[in-house]
């Protein structure tokens, strides 16, 4: 399976020492004391080593809003209707959901992707590329077949080589798809083996019982479908979602093209952690945004071995808290090019001890 999956994204490289090197060196003739800006620098670090470029910038950045449908929701799992999944893509099109604020003040687009919801859009704007009108019940059986899962994943890869073809070299994850921290639970749990009362979290705003009993469906759809652990897309395939397998295509796609993903909250997460089961070198392109209230993303980002940057206990989705974090990537690129050496101001450096 890996050597499918490198002759179909092509290979992701480590990161680029040398263009890491530099930019310490930038770093390090700066008017400030070594390592002072903490980690702005390691950011501006992570930014070469992805780029190969010691001064990168990102005029054109991209959100994913991956959108789709779980039939686990017949499970009572959600605080919200199913039928909202499509009611918030119209919103995001009409640019009046949270993302799209957010992505304004940025200077990021926003594409809508319809990977699975339930009826038929006709939108304008809407990327459609739906595999399958949602998915099946993972609490009674397989969610999707693996063809399904693979074209998921095929399907995000697409959606960064267009964008990129376009001259976009920055993305972030962002979803929608009532029902989708169980699924993600659920990956989490079958990849990991933490148990499904550990993976769980509130979601959209769930009472005790609910929580409770969404932790059960869980160990339901473990038990029902027995996901192979060394497997990521049986996994996917058994109780992930659509909008989970075309995130891990948009990370593995982006990683590919050498352009950093900024990983959102839970949902952004379990599909990461897809996409580094299948390829460990795509962690490496990986930037955690945020740390979300959702209770299994601490745990997730430490299987990643990300540190995410922000902790303002969100739990939106959409990609809201990559968005935010777009900020500090302005930040880290306008301190490299931007600043003044010791040099040029006229000021004396660090003297040696």
């Amino acid at each position: 399976m890996m050597k499918d999956w490198k002759h179909l994204i092509g290979n992701i490289e480590p990161l680029d020492q040398a263009a890491i090197q530099q930019a310490q060196s930038r770093l390090d003739s700066l008017t400030k004391p070594p390592g002072s800006l903490g980690k702005l620098e390691e950011l501006a670090l992570r930014l070469a080593g992805i780029t190969g470029n010691p001064y990168p910038s990102f005029p054109q950045k991209l959100v994913v809003v991956m959108a789709a449908d779980h039939g686990v929701c017949a499970e009572g799992v959600s605080a919200f209707p199913q039928e909202v999944t499509g009611q918030m893509v119209l919103n995001f099109l009409n640019g009046g959901a949270a993302v799209n604020v957010l992505a304004r003040q940025a200077g990021a687009d926003v594409a809508c992707v319809d990977i699975g919801v339930i009826g038929e859009l006709s939108v304008p704007g809407l990327i459609r590329r739906k595999v399958r009108p949602g998915t099946a019940n993972m609490a009674a059986g397989p969610a999707m077949s693996r063809e399904e899962a693979l074209s998921a994943i095929e399907t995000g890869i697409a959606i960064v080589r267009e964008a990129y073809a376009k001259g976009t070299r920055l993305f972030v994850t962002g979803e929608m798809g009532i029902g989708n921290t169980t699924a993600s639970a659920a990956v989490m749990s079958a990849l990991t083996g933490i148990t499904p009362l550990e993976s769980v979290g509130r979601g959209t705003g769930i009472d005790d019982e609910r929580l409770r009993h969404k932790g059960v469906v869980v160990q339901r759809a473990l038990e029902i479908n027995k996901p192979s652990v060394g497997d990521p897309v049986d996994v996917l395939a058994k109780v992930g979602g659509l909008e989970i397998g075309g995130l891990a295509g948009v990370i593995l796609g982006a990683a590919a093209c050498r352009c950093p993903i900024l990983i959102d909250g839970f949902i952004s997460s379990a599909a990461a952690l897809v996409a580094q089961r299948l390829i460990p070198e795509s962690a490496s392109y990986m930037i955690a945004s945020h740390l979300s209230a959702e209770n299994g993303h601490g745990v997730l980002l430490r299987e990643l071995g990300l540190t995410p940057m922000l902790h303002m206990d969100m739990r939106l989705g959409e990609g809201t808290g990559g968005v935010l974090a777009l900020h500090f990537i302005e930040a880290a690129c306008r301190i490299m090019k931007e600043m003044a050496t010791f040099d040029s101001a006229g000021i004396s450096g660090k003297e040696d001890a």
